[in-house]
């Protein structure tokens, strides 16, 4: 796994594409990021399952 990744989802807000660059060196990781589309901000869940070593993204509201 490649320490920076793209990852390409939708806004919970307006649900336009969004593209996200993931820093995978920090483990499981929790911040906020704005839409760049509608701009509002978004809660972004990162973590890698130990197992299976796969990527888990989660996007939310932030009052949600």
């Amino acid at each position: 796994m490649q320490a920076l990744e793209e990852a390409n989802l939708a806004c919970p807000h307006c649900g336009e594409p969004i593209t996200l660059l993931l820093d995978l060196t920090g483990g499981a990781q929790s911040y906020v990021e704005d839409c760049q589309v509608c701009c509002q901000p978004i809660l972004v869940n990162l973590w890698i399952d130990e197992h299976s070593d796969e990527l888990h993204i989660d996007l939310r509201r932030e009052q949600d």
